[in-house]
C-alpha cells in the first residue's frame, strides 16, 4: 500500500496542498475509476476470475481426505461466496443435507446469501437462503446453502446437537473472534468427534492458520494421520493509497464529514465513499451534518449544471435488513453514494463502487469488569489489522484511497489485533447457552481462548440470581430453559419478558424489549431551532419514571396512529397506515424505520411468549407494574443516589452519571431530595466519563423483594 500525505480539509492551505497531492493520484487512477471490468461478463465467467477458482479442486480434495480444512483466504479471494457453491456442485447436499455458512454479522449473512442466490440462478430463499435473528428466508427441503449468523447456528444446536441436517459447516471470518465465534468453534470441535462424516471449513483472513489447525486436529499423538489441513488462497485487491492527517482530529465525526465534502467537491472522478464511525449516534450525527451542508450549499449557490449529487446511506447492525441492503444498490446517474457505517462494513461484505474510505481510527468495544460487575461500551483505537481491512474496502473493485484521520506515525503504534471478545465480555449469555446444550462443566469447555476465571464466576453468580441456574449449577425448568431459547442477547432481558405475565404487563414488556433491540427511536434535530423543536417533541412522550417508559409512550403512540384508517382493501389500508405513521414520525422527530422494525420484533416476541404459555395481558396504564417487571430482569444493574448527589452501583460502589440523552438528565438542576433514589440501567457507556443509559426509576425496596438472594439489606441501607 503506497502512502501519501492527507492534510485536514478544514484548513485552506491544507485544501490547496490536498489538491496538489491529488494531481498524481488522478493521473495514476483516472483510467481505473470505472466499474469492475468483469461485471459485464456472465456470472459463470465472473466466478472463474476469482482466485478461489484456481484452488477449487485442491479444496475438494482436502475435504475428501481431511475432516477439517483451515482456509486462509485473503480479501477479495471469493471464499465466502464460492466455497459453498463448490461444495454444492461436488454433491455435498445429497440425501437432503444442507451446507451451513456462518457470518459474524447480520448484514453479511443477508448480502452474501443474495449474491450466491444470484450466481446460482435461483430466487433468494429457494436453493440459497439465510437465517438471522427475527428474520429468515429459506425453504425446508429445498434450501441447500444456508447463510446465518453464528448465534443462530448455536441455537440450532439446541434442537439438533449433532447438526444432522448439515453435511458441511463453514465458519467464516474467524479472525474477528467475536463471542459466538469462539463458542461455535468449541462446539464444532465437540460435534466433529461424534460425526466423522461432517466436513468443517474454518475460514479466516488474518488468523494464525497453524494454531487453528492444531486446535481442530483430533488425531491422537500415536496416530500418523491428521484430521485437519491448511489451504491458503491469495486475494484480489487493487492498489490503495493511504493519506494521513498531520495532527489528530479533535472531532473525528466533524473531520469525517469535512473529508467527505472535500472529496466530493475537489475530485470529479466517479467513486463512492465509505466512512467508518463507531456507533449509531455518530452515524446519525454525520448524516445530519452532511444533509445540512448539502442544503446550505444548494441554498447559497444553487444547483450547478452537471454537478454530482450526494446520496447518503446508513449502515449499522440495528437497521432492518432491507435498509442495510440499500448500501449495496448502485446510486442514480451523476450521484455519488456516501455510506456511513460502523465496523460491520469492515469485513465479509463488498459494497460496489467504493473508491474512497474515510477511517476515523476508532471502534466501539464492549468490556466487562468482574470486580464492578458492569458491562460497558468504550471507544478505543482500532488495531492495525482492522485499519488494513478498512483500507481494503477501497480496493475491492478498483484502485482507491483511504483517508485516515490520524497521523502516520500513529498507524505504526497501533496494536496488531484486539483481544478476542470472549476475554472481555459478560459471559452470562454464553454459559446459559452451554448449559442448555447439556454442557454441565463449563469450566472445562475447550474455549479457543480461555476466558478469565473471575468473569466466569460473575456470570454464574448472575445466572443464579436470575434463577436460571439452581444450587447445583444446573439449568432450571422451565425458567432457565426458556431463557436459553429466547433469541435476545441478554439473559436479563429474557428474564424480564418471561416474568411479564406475573406482573400483568406482557404487552408493555414486549414493546420495551423490541425498542431496546433497535437501539434508538428518537431523532435529534442537531443544533439551532430544529434541535429545540426536536427536544420539545421528545418531552411530549417523557415519563418521570425514566427512559423505558418514555420509549414505551412513543411506541404505543406510534401503534395507535392509523387505527382509524378505513379503506376498501387490506392493501390500501396498510399503505395508508404506513404513510400516516411516516408523516407522524417526521412531525414528532421519531425514527419511522426503527419503530416499524420494533413493531415487527414485538410480534415475534409475542409469538414466543404464547409458545411458552405466558399470558398476554396489558398493564392498562399502571406504570408500577411495568417498572417492577423491568426491575425483575435488571435488578443486578441497580444504582442508588449517594448523599454526594452522584449515583453509585449497589454492588461495587462504582460512580455512574446519567447519560445526557436520558429524560432523567435534567435532575441535576433539581434539589437532591427531588432526584430518583434508585434506578436500574441497561448498559454503561465509557467516554470522557462513565454514563448509564436507558434508565428506569424503581423503589429500592423492590430489590430486596425481587432479589433477596442477590442483595443484602446492608447493600441498600
Amino acid at each position: 500500500m503506497s502512502r501519501g500525505t492527507f492534510i485536514a480539509p478544514s484548513d485552506d492551505e491544507g485544501v490547496r496542498r490536498f489538491e496538489a497531492d491529488r494531481t498524481d493520484v488522478d493521473a495514476e487512477f483516472n483510467t481505473s475509476f470505472t466499474w469492475n471490468p468483469t461485471r459485464n461478463l456472465p456470472l459463470k465467467q465472473q466466478r472463474k476470475t476469482l482466485p478461489a477458482y484456481k484452488h477449487r479442486d485442491e479444496l475438494l480434495y482436502l475435504l475428501e481426505k481431511y475432516q477439517v480444512v483451515v482456509l486462509c483466504g485473503e480479501t477479495g479471494s471469493g471464499k465466502s461466496t464460492q466455497v459453498p457453491q463448490y461444495l454444492l456442485e461436488a454433491g455435498h447436499c445429497s440425501r437432503g443435507k444442507m451446507i451451513a455458512v456462518t457470518q459474524p454479522r447480520r448484514v453479511a449473512a443477508t448480502s452474501l446469501a443474495a449474491r450466491v442466490a444470484e450466481e446460482t440462478g435461483s430466487r433468494l430463499g429457494d436453493v440459497v437462503g439465510y437465517s438471522i435473528r427475527f428474520d429468515d428466508s429459506w425453504t425446508p427441503g429445498r434450501t441447500k446453502i444456508k447463510f446465518m449468523t453464528e448465534g443462530i447456528l448455536v441455537r440450532e444446536l439446541l434442537a439438533d446437537p449433532l447438526l444432522q441436517q448439515y453435511s458441511a459447516v463453514m465458519i467464516d471470518e474467524v479472525h474477528e473472534r467475536t463471542l459466538f465465534t469462539d463458542i461455535l468453534m468449541g462446539l464444532m470441535r465437540k460435534v466433529s468427534r461424534k460425526r466423522p462424516d461432517l466436513r468443517l471449513i474454518i475460514s479466516s483472513a488474518t488468523m494464525d492458520a497453524e494454531d487453528l489447525r492444531k486446535y481442530f486436529d483430533l488425531s491422537k499423538p500415536s496416530e500418523p494421520k491428521q484430521t485437519a489441513a491448511i489451504l491458503s488462497v491469495e486475494g484480489r485487491t487493487y492498489p490503495v493509497r493511504a493519506y494521513y492527517l498531520e495532527e489528530p482530529a479533535a472531532d473525528y465525526v466533524k473531520a469525517s464529514v469535512d473529508t467527505v465534502l472535500t472529496i466530493h467537491r475537489k475530485l470529479n472522478t466517479p467513486g463512492d465513499i465509505l466512512v467508518f464511525l463507531t456507533g449509531v449516534d455518530e452515524v446519525d450525527h454525520a448524516a445530519r451534518l452532511l444533509d445540512e451542508e448539502v442544503e446550505r450549499n444548494v441554498r447559497e449557490n444553487g444547483r450547478r449544471s452537471g454537478e454530482m449529487e450526494l446520496s447518503i446511506v446508513k449502515m449499522y447492525g440495528s437497521l432492518p435488513a432491507k435498509d442495510q441492503m440499500k448500501a449495496f444498490f448502485r446510486p442514480p446517474p451523476n450521484t455519488r453514494k456516501v455510506v456511513l457505517a460502523t465496523n460491520i462494513a469492515e469485513t465479509s461484505v463488498t459494497i460496489p463502487g467504493i473508491v474512497h474510505v474515510v477511517d476515523c481510527g476508532f471502534v466501539k468495544v464492549r468490556c466487562f469488569s468482574a470486580d464492578t460487575q458492569t458491562d460497558s461500551l468504550g471507544i478505543v483505537s482500532i488495531p492495525k489489522s482492522s485499519a488494513i481491512q478498512r483500507a481494503g474496502r477501497a480496493g475491492r473493485m478498483k484502485p482507491g484511497n483511504v483517508y485516515r484521520l490520524f497521523p502516520e506515525q500513529e498507524f505504526d503504534k497501533l496494536e496488531p489485533t484486539l483481544p478476542p471478545e470472549i476475554l472481555r465480555a459478560d459471559l452470562s449469555p454464553v454459559i446459559l447457552q452451554l448449559k442448555a446444550l447439556g454442557i454441565t462443566d463449563v469450566l472445562r469447555f475447550p474455549f479457543p481462548a480461555r476466558p478469565p476465571a473471575a468473569n466466569m464466576a460473575a456470570a454464574l453468580e448472575l445466572l443464579y440470581a436470575l434463577e436460571a441456574l439452581d444450587d447445583n449449577g444446573e439449568l432450571t425448568e422451565p425458567l432457565g430453559a426458556c431463557m436459553a431459547e429466547f433469541p435476545v442477547p441478554d439473559p436479563r432481558l429474557a428474564k424480564m419478558l418471561l416474568s411479564s405475565g406475573d406482573f400483568g404487563c406482557s404487552e408493555e414488556a414486549t414493546a420495551i424489549a423490541a425498542v431496546a433491540l433497535v437501539k434508538s427511536i428518537f431523532v435529534g434535530g442537531g443544533g439551532g431551532q430544529r434541535g429545540l423543536v426536536a427536544r420539545q417533541a421528545k418531552r411530549g412522550f417523557e415519563a418521570a419514571e425514566g427512559d423505558s417508559l418514555t420509549a414505551l409512550n412513543a411506541f404505543l403512540s406510534f401503534v395507535k396512529v392509523g387505527d382509524s384508517v378505513n379503506c376498501n382493501s387490506d392493501k390500501n389500508a396498510a399503505g395508508e397506515i404506513r404513510a400516516r405513521r411516516s408523516r407522524w414520525c417526521a412531525q414528532n422527530f421519531l425514527d419511522f424505520k426503527a419503530l416499524s422494525r420494533a413493531l415487527e420484533i414485538q410480534s415475534q416476541l409475542i409469538k414466543l411468549l404464547k409458545r411458552f404459555r405466558i399470558p398476554l395481558v396489558s398493564a392498562k396504564g399502571d406504570a408500577v407494574r411495568v417498572r417492577r417487571c423491568v426491575a425483575a430482569g435488571y435488578f443486578a444493574n441497580a444504582a442508588i443516589l449517594h448523599h454526594s448527589g452522584q449515583y453509585r452501583t449497589v454492588r461495587g460502589g462504582v460512580e455512574l452519571k446519567i447519560h445526557p440523552s436520558s429524560v432523567l438528565y435534567d435532575q441535576k438542576a433539581k434539589r437532591i431530595d427531588k432526584m430518583a433514589q434508585c434506578v436500574v440501567y441497561t448498559e454503561v457507556l465509557h467516554t470522557s466519563e462513565v454514563f448509564m443509559r436507558d434508565l428506569t426509576v424503581v423503589d429500592v425496596n423492590w430489590l430486596l423483594e425481587l432479589a433477596p438472594h442477590y442483595y443484602k439489606r446492608g447493600y441498600l441501607f
